[in-house]
């Protein structure tokens, strides 16, 4: 059995004042939960959260990694400084990565490899935009950005990653996949996973990233194959995070 792990992802979101408030009413209303929770946050905040956190049942991850170990590349963060923060998790290829900054299924893959061996947890995100799913791509799409990944590791570091499947289309526009509709990308996921390593795709939480808010997580995490949340403005808030926790 799966154990559900919903991880919050702040994106460029916080200040010193709001972080300890936010993350005081976690820790306050978390309760003894049953799945993991965890909180991926900007680099300048790891210190805060390492202190806040610390000993509590919240981890903590980045949104991003290098794909370099150190040197000279003015501006990146290392696996190696975000372990120094005490961080178990790394983002890497969300979709604002992608878009934004280019990112390729390729150096996705560096980089999930890049945090495997340093000891993280990559949370490695795939998903379509609008425009592929209305024309039919999104396996196309989703599995190129998955088996990109999977060329790059062994069957047995399989088993240590996260995924999460994020619909580019129903990130912060109001739209959200159906159960149905994000359940069935999960089971391709899961099966593309399995192709590799059948053992290890059953360990493997793959998570729902498209707009998991309090009034649709239970139907979400209910589908067979959706293990949690990668949860984005709805883990600015205290109360709606910890409802989406409760749910799970």
């Amino acid at each position: 059995m799966r154990r559900k792990l919903i991880a919050g992802n702040w994106k460029m979101n916080g200040s010193q004042a709001a972080n300890a408030v936010l993350l005081q009413g976690i820790k306050d209303g978390l309760g003894n939960a049953a799945c993991a929770v965890a909180v991926c946050v900007p680099a300048p905040y790891f210190a805060q959260c390492q202190s806040a956190l610390a000993g509590s049942a919240v981890g903590w991850g980045a949104q991003d990694l290098s794909v370099h170990e150190a040197g000279a590349y003015t501006g990146e963060v290392s696996a190696a400084m975000l372990l120094d923060f005490g961080c178990a998790y790394a983002i890497v290829g969300h979709s604002e990565r992608r878009t934004y900054h280019g990112e390729s299924n390729e150096l996705v893959a560096q980089k999930t490899v890049r945090a495997l061996k340093s000891g993280l947890t990559p949370i490695v995100c795939v998903g379509e935009s609008l425009a592929e799913r209305e024309s039919g791509n999104t396996a196309a799409v989703v599995g190129a950005q998955v088996d990109a990944v999977l060329a790059a590791l062994s069957g047995d570091e399989l088993g240590n990653i996260v995924i999460a499947y994020e619909p580019v289309w129903a990130i912060g526009t109001g739209k959200t996949a159906t159960p149905e509709m994000a359940q069935e990308v999960h089971a391709m996921l899961r099966a593309r996973l399995a192709a590799k390593n059948p053992a290890a795709a059953e360990r493997v939480q793959i998570l729902y990233g498209g707009s998991m808010k309090p009034d649709n997580a239970k139907e979400l995490l209910a589908m067979p194959d959706i293990d949690g949340g990668l949860i984005g403005g709805a883990s600015l808030k205290a109360a709606d995070f910890l409802a989406i926790v409760a749910a799970a």
